[in-house]
C-alpha cells in the first residue's frame, strides 16, 4: 500500500448519480461536494476532479452541474436514454473507468467517490499499476468488494455533518 504524502498528484472521480441516491436513501439530504473535494484531496496537489452526472431535465439540474464546476469539478454529462417499454438506463461506469485509466499515468493517486462495487476490478488494476486508490462513500451501501480492493476508504457516514447538507 503506498502511503500518502504531500506532493501526490490526485485525480478525484466522483460518480454524481451513486452519491445522490444513496445519500437521499440513507438520510434524504444531499452530498456537500465541496467538503468531498476537500477530504479528497487532504493537501495533496489536485490534477483532476471529474464529476460524472446524468441529465434527467429536472429544474434545478443546470443550477447544480454549475454549483459543481464553481466548486472545482469538471462535469461530464450522459443523457437519460428511455427505451420502448418504458425503462431508462444511464450511467457512467465505463467512462469513470477509461478516465481512471488514462489518467493513471499522470497521478499519483485516484479517489473514487462512489460505492459501486464495479468499481472494484479498476481498484485493483490501478494498484497494479502502481497508483494508490482510494474510496469514498457510505458504508452501508459501499461494496465490499470495492472496500476490499482499494488501499484506503472513507465511510461518509461518519461525519454525516461535514459531507452532508
Amino acid at each position: 500500500m503506498r502511503p500518502i504524502h504531500a506532493s501526490q498528484r490526485v485525480a478525484v472521480l466522483a460518480d454524481s448519480q451513486n452519491l445522490y441516491h444513496t445519500a437521499h436513501s440513507l438520510y434524504s439530504r444531499n452530498i456537500d461536494y465541496t467538503e468531498m473535494l476537500s477530504a479528497a484531496v487532504d493537501d495533496r496537489e489536485l490534477v483532476r476532479a471529474i464529476a460524472y452526472v446524468i441529465r434527467a431535465d429536472s429544474p434545478a439540474e443546470e443550477d447544480f452541474f454549475e454549483a459543481l464546476e464553481e466548486i472545482g469539478f469538471e462535469t461530464k454529462i450522459k443523457e437519460i436514454k428511455t427505451f420502448a417499454d418504458g425503462s431508462q438506463k444511464a450511467n457512467w461506469d465505463l467512462g469513470m473507468t477509461l478516465d481512471a485509466v488514462t489518467l493513471a499515468s499522470k497521478v499519483d493517486t485516484v479517489v473514487l467517490c462512489s460505492g459501486d462495487g464495479d468499481f472494484a476490478r479498476l481498484c485493483t488494476h490501478l494498484r497494479h499499476e502502481g497508483v494508490r486508490t482510494e474510496v469514498m462513500g457510505f458504508g452501508s451501501s459501499t461494496a465490499e468488494e470495492l472496500e476490499d480492493a482499494a488501499d484506503s476508504v472513507v465511510d461518509l457516514s461518519e461525519d454525516e455533518e461535514r459531507f452532508l447538507l
